[in-house]
């Protein structure tokens, strides 16, 4: 408690937001007793000072920072001064993280606390970073690498870190050296985050290979570079598409809130580095250009990325805003913005829920503008990956011909690249679609290739959430087996928790296994993820028919008039509807919505019901046919 106090600079704190703080867990009356014997206890361990350093009255309480020394306020007092002695001396204070070895029983408390550690290290961070360059390339040069080896025990990652040791060993003489360090980073950065090196990097590894180490000191970051002045070949543009996710903004005059909005970065930037096939530039790259004006071009080139994300953070006491804006740095145009708020009061949890949305929000525009690039090659340059993005727009047509396409694009995309788990995986959804819309031909034949292509998805992708999530519905869904469809997606989001689709096919899954509330907290989870999916009617449907079977048949109804409206052709939901208004008792408005059923379906009928809908319980089974009796579905 004395340090919250002593962080907020003696500014007073009510006693209603400390006992609720620090005994989130107990009842008010019991929270202010605990706080009022806290109180006393600290005014005795203070002794003769403890009235003039803590001073309470019936409301508030406050810590006259004037008469305590706190180390904390030392720290970055000295790293707001930045001269290298200050850094080394801010950098010596802090010995660890704050209140190490300290848990405090509160929930609201511990996420204060974790809060104040993590805000406290990236200080850390940025002035191990800041002492390393401090060291050019003159006679100090060999005093670097205690503070390259300082900055590298915070973040391993520290590139200016690496660089600076490469130049203290090849100062020395020492090349061979130089040149492992480069290695044992590139191969650090390849195995954590799965990125090359920044060109600066790469073109002091050149020189020293070269055996002459620049004259001067590179620019700090790829933006100060001028045109035609770049100090390596930029990194070649991979074949799938590239992000980089910028420092948000803090809008405001505390600083000190910065640690929220990079928190919310890194979750993003870490929740994007788990979907395959998009390639994320690291976090010590896209940091660099923090407090920098450079137009998005520029930045795109540099970091060598497609997109960027760009973004703000406005917090008061109670709240945070975040607001995101992809942009195509090539064309320089906004593809898609949005912002996300909610009510401050877990910090860690808040984080996570406004990353989640961010990426679930990103992922289908990023795919919406591969698709329209695919589009804009020339035929004859296609390759694998723009097969993929061909055939999910055919898929995304939602017609029968559009299906069929899709399914051939991914099929020859599998045949240039065998191992292509998602094409696999894209091929099997395409298949489900045609089930779920009435456009099966020969149903055990299309069955048995769902099985082969949902098997090859699950072993080319045992570590590709989207692969495995498409076999889990091809399983649960064609095939007819629930329980091994539910064990696929539950692997896919155990890999990636922000992908919307993952959770869209785990609540159809819990729908059929008989668990309608869980399916329909999964179907939340997907429609907050993505709320302008092309897949939302499917969400819609999903949510109906899990209302229908936890017998709120008037939900069920408002759910699956939805998404008739949004998808026509979508003859899953055609059904629910016409189920859920016989269970109302509108006989006449079920046989109109079976009539849709019917003509998308002609062979549909109560003896076949079964091979469409995977139903596992029996009290279930008899309530679906019992309704589409009512609704006049023939025997």
């Amino acid at each position: 408690m004395l340090a919250f106090l002593a962080l907020d600079s003696g500014a007073p704190q009510s006693r209603e937001r400390l006992a609720g703080l620090f005994w989130s867990d107990s009842d008010d009356a019991r929270a202010r007793d605990s706080l009022k014997h806290a109180l006393a206890r600290l005014k005795a361990v203070l002794g003769d000072a403890g009235e003039a350093v803590l001073q309470a009255d019936r409301h508030a309480v406050r810590l006259s920072a004037d008469e305590i020394r706190f180390d904390v306020r030392d720290f970055e007092g000295l790293v707001r001064r930045g001269s290298r002695a200050q850094l080394e001396r801010a950098l010596d204070l802090y010995a660890g993280d704050f209140l190490e070895g300290v848990s405090l029983g509160g929930a609201e408390a511990e996420d204060w606390l974790l809060a104040e550690r993590r805000r406290l290290r990236r200080i850390a961070e940025q002035a191990a970073t800041s002492l390393v360059a401090t060291f050019g390339n003159g006679q100090d040069l060999a005093e670097g690498e205690s503070a390259a080896r300082r900055a590298l025990r915070l973040d391993p990652l520290n590139e200016p870190a690496y660089r600076l040791l490469m130049k203290v060993k090849a100062s020395s003489g020492d090349t061979v050296q130089a040149l492992r360090v480069f290695s044992e980073f590139r191969a650090l950065l390849d195995r954590e985050l799965a990125v090359a090196p920044e060109p600066e990097t790469v073109a002091l590894h050149d020189a020293i290979r070269a055996s002459r180490v620049p004259p001067r000191e590179a620019p700090r970051s790829r933006a100060d570079a001028k045109p035609g002045l770049a100090t390596a070949e930029p990194t070649p543009p991979s074949t799938r598409p590239s992000i980089a996710v910028l420092a948000f903004e803090t809008l405001g005059d505390d600083a000190r809130r910065d640690y929220f909005a990079d928190g919310v970065v890194e979750e993003i930037i870490a929740a994007l580095s788990r979907v395959r096939g998009l390639f994320v530039i690291a976090r010590n790259s896209s940091f660099a250009f923090r407090g920098r004006s450079a137009d998005s071009k520029s930045v795109g080139e540099a970091l060598g990325a497609r997109y960027l994300l760009r973004g703000s953070a406005r917090q008061d006491a109670r709240n945070v805003r975040i607001t995101a804006t992809l942009i195509d740095s090539i064309a320089g145009t906004v593809i898609w913005s949005d912002s996300f708020q909610g009510a401050l009061t877990r910090v860690f949890e808040l984080q996570d829920r406004i990353a989640g949305r961010v990426v679930g929000a990103l992922l289908p525009r990023v795919e919406a503008a591969e698709i329209a690039r695919a589009f804009r090659k020339p035929t004859e340059s296609l390759d694998a990956y723009d097969l993929y993005l061909r055939g999910l727009a055919a898929m995304h047509l939602w017609t029968e011909e559009g299906s069929a396409e899709a399914i051939s694009l991914f099929r020859r995309a599998s045949e240039l690249d065998p191992d292509f788990a998602a094409a696999y995986g894209m091929a099997v959804r395409c298949y489900s679609q045609r089930k779920a819309c009435g456009w099966v031909r020969n149903r055990a034949e299309e069955t048995a290739e769902v099985a082969r292509l949902a098997r090859l998805a699950a072993d080319c992708g045992p570590d590709d959430a989207l692969a495995l999530a498409t076999a889990g519905i091809g399983f649960g869904f064609v095939v007819g087996d629930p329980a091994k469809g539910a064990r696929l997606v539950e692997r896919a989001l155990e890999l990636n928790p922000n992908l919307a689709l993952a959770w869209l096919f785990s609540g159809w899954i819990q729908v059929w296994l008989g668990r309608p509330d869980l399916a329909i907290g999964h179907i939340e989870r997907a429609m907050g993820l993505s709320p302008q999916d092309p897949q939302y009617a499917m969400m819609q449907a999903a949510t109906g028919c899990a209302h229908f079977f936890a017998g709120r048949e008037r939900e069920a109804v408002d759910w699956a008039e939805r998404a008739v409206l949004m998808q026509p052709n979508y003859w899953i939901a055609w059904c629910v509807l016409s189920a859920g208004r016989a269970a109302l008792g509108d006989v006449a408005g079920a046989g109109l919505a079976l009539d849709h059923v019917l003509r998308i379906d002609p062979g549909l009928r109560l003896s076949n019901l079964d091979a469409a809908f995977p139903i596992a319980g029996a009290a279930e089974i008899a309530k679906w046919k019992g309704a589409m009796r009512i609704a006049g579905l023939p025997e």
